[in-house]
């Protein structure tokens, strides 16, 4: 079977032929966001979805699903290791001629992809948490995928083993890790000096029609 006839190799060279055709601007931008820019994003939306989880009634449970996020990446990531080692596929830039390659020293075997995979299991982590930013979440880490075959480093099919691994470690290992990690949130909101990492009391609201707490004294004053 010719190379052509792989769809595999047929879907690299489409994407990859961008980077060829594109400024070279275009090709720094696409590199920085492939190695750095991507998962600098999804750290932002995680502390994000942290942000907001510590108000919630289910404080103390949705800030341990946050916290297995990162664990569960680089539970995948470890993962990834000896899968790499058992396959042994080449870089494709190192068996198919006529890439372009944005990044150097990329010698190690290719699939599966192990920003795919660090992306993911961040994404599905704050999927589980908070639905909104995790489905933004899973976008930045598919679009991190095509970035690495458009920078020349990765096979499609890499980078969709990398999301499977990433989204398999997080969804399998959550019962387990969140099982662990709640008791210790637990424990740590009801600190009085680093509680408020886990749990922030909602803010009293007064009611329509009534003088909040703290100016009743002072009405009671006037009144006497």
């Amino acid at each position: 079977m010719a190379e052509w006839d792989n769809p595999d190799v047929e879907l690299l060279h489409d994407i990859n032929g961008l980077a060829r055709q594109a400024p070279d601007w275009a090709d720094h931008l696409m590199e920085y966001v492939g190695e750095y820019g991507t998962i600098v994003a999804l750290a932002v939306l995680g502390l994000w979805a942290w942000w907001t989880a510590r108000r919630r009634p289910d404080a103390v449970t949705a800030v341990a699903g946050l916290v297995w996020a990162p664990l569960a990446a680089g539970v995948a990531v470890l993962v990834n290791v000896p899968i790499r080692e058992f396959v042994e596929r080449p870089r494709p830039f190192l068996t198919h001629d006529g890439l372009e390659v944005l990044v150097d020293g990329k010698r190690d075997f290719s699939f599966v992809s192990d920003h795919a995979t660090l992306a993911m299991a961040l994404a599905v982590g704050i999927f589980m948490v908070n639905r909104r930013l995790g489905l933004v979440g899973i976008l930045v880490a598919v679009f991190a995928g095509v970035c690495r075959v458009y920078m020349g480093v990765h096979y499609p099919t890499d980078v969709i083993g990398g999301l499977a691994l990433g989204t398999a470690v997080a969804l399998l290992l959550a019962p387990v890790a969140l099982a662990l990690l709640t008791p210790l949130m637990r424990a740590m909101a009801a600190s009085p000096r680093i509680g408020r990492l886990v749990s922030v009391p909602p803010e009293p609201v007064a009611r329509a029609g009534e003088p909040d707490a703290e100016r009743q004294p002072q009405d009671r004053d006037l009144v006497a």
